[in-house]
C-alpha cells in the first residue's frame, strides 16, 4: 500500500496538479509564494518517485525468519506471487529510470547551457559599443544592431545585453527598468529554478508530466523581475518598457525582457499590490506538500533501521 500511494502521489505532482496550478490566475497576485509552491511540488514529485522505489524495495527484501532482509529478491516470488512480484520488479525498474535520467539530464543542461553562455558572453565583449552606452554599469553591453535585444546571461560572469534597437525605443527611465528587470533575474539566479525545471520535465516521461508547468515558472520568474523593476522605478515605467521591448528576442541559455507573455504581465502591473491570504495560503501549501511525504518515507525507514540496530 506505501508504495501505490507514492506512486499515486507521484504521478499527481508530475501531472494534475501541475496542470491545474498553470491554469490558476492566483499566483500573479502572489508570484514569489507561487514559486515557492512549484519548487515544494518539483521536489515533492522526485522525493516521492524515489520513495515509490524504496518502498518496492522493502517488499522484495523482506525482513527473513531472523529478522534481517532477505538477500535475494527472488526469494520474494513465492510470496508475492509471479503477477505482483512483477509488477514490482518493473516499477522499481521505472524508478532508477527516472532518477538516472534526471541526473543525466540535470549535468547534460547545466553543462550544454553553460558552455553556450560563455561563448556567447565572449562574443558580447568582444563587439560591445562602449561608447554609445548611455549611462549603464560595467555588466551592460551595447550591440550596435537595429534588431531589438534586450536579455542577460546569468553566471559568475554575469552580462545585461541590449541593442541599438532597444535603445532607440526607450527613454532614460524605460531603459533603467529594462536592466533593472535583468539584473532581478542575475540576483535572484532565475536560470538555475528554469535549469531544474528543465532537467525534471525531460526526465518523467511524456505521457504523465505537464507540458505547462515550466512555461508557468518561467512566467512567475518574468514576474518577480517586473516587480523588481517597478519597486526600482514604477510599474508605469516597467509597463512602457516591456510594450517597447515586446518584440526583443534572446539567444538560447538567456533571458529576454519581451517575449509571448509581455501582454499578461502588462495588465498584472496595474494591480500590484500585497495579498497576504494568499501568500500565507501558498506558503502553507508548499510546506505541507513537501513535509508530508518526506516524514511518511523518513518515520518507517527509521523505525525499521531502529529495528535493525537493536536485532544486531
Amino acid at each position: 500500500m506505501t508504495a501505490l500511494l507514492f506512486g499515486i502521489l507521484t504521478l499527481a505532482l508530475v501531472g494534475p496538479i501541475p496542470q491545474a496550478l498553470s491554469r490558476a490566475t492566483w499566483p500573479l497576485y502572489a508570484p514569489r509564494a507561487a514559486m515557492t509552491l512549484w519548487q515544494s511540488i518539483a521536489l515533492a514529485a522526485v522525493l516521492s518517485a524515489f520513495s515509490t522505489g524504496l518502498a518496492i524495495a522493502a517488499n522484495l527484501l523482506a525482513p527473513g525468519p531472523n529478522g534481517t532482509p532477505t538477500t535475494n529478491p527472488l526469494d520474494e516470488i513465492t510470496r508475492l506471487g509471479w503477477f505482483l512480484w512483477s509488477a514490482y520488479v518493473v516499477i522499481f525498474a521505472l524508478t532508477l529510470l527516472v532518477g538516472a535520467r534526471l541526473m543525466y539530464t540535470a549535468v547534460r543542461v547545466g553543462i550544454r547551457t553553460r558552455a553556450r553562455r560563455t561563448v556567447h558572453r565572449n562574443l558580447v565583449d568582444l563587439v560591445d559599443c562602449a561608447d554609445k552606452r548611455r549611462g549603464a554599469g560595467r555588466d551592460v553591453r551595447v550591440l550596435d544592431v537595429p534588431t531589438p535585444l534586450a536579455y542577460c546571461l546569468p553566471g559568475l560572469r554575469s552580462r545585461i545585453v541590449v541593442s541599438e534597437g532597444v535603445l532607440d525605443r526607450l527613454s532614460d527611465d524605460e531603459l533603467s527598468a529594462v536592466i533593472e528587470h535583468e539584473r532581478a533575474h542575475l540576483r535572484a539566479r532565475h536560470d538555475l529554478v528554469l535549469e531544474a525545471f528543465i532537467a525534471l520535465h525531460e526526465a518523467f516521461p511524456r505521457f504523465v508530466r505537464s507540458r505547462s508547468a515550466l512555461g508557468a515558472v518561467e512566467l512567475l520568474a518574468e514576474a518577480l523581475a517586473d516587480d523588481q523593476a517597478a519597486r526600482a522605478t514604477a510599474p508605469t515605467t516597467v509597463g512602457r518598457a516591456l510594450v517597447a521591448c515586446a518584440d526583443a528576442t534572446a539567444p538560447r541559455g538567456a533571458m529576454a525582457v519581451g517575449g509571448p507573455t509581455t501582454l499578461t504581465r502588462v495588465r498584472r502591473l496595474a494591480y500590484i499590490r500585497p495579498v497576504p491570504l494568499v501568500s500565507a495560503t501558498a506558503y502553507t501549501m508548499a510546506a505541507a506538500i513537501l513535509i508530508v511525504p518526506t516524514l511518511a518515507v523518513a518515520i518507517p525507514w527509521l523505525t525499521e533501521l531502529n529495528r535493525l540496530v537493536t536485532h544486531f
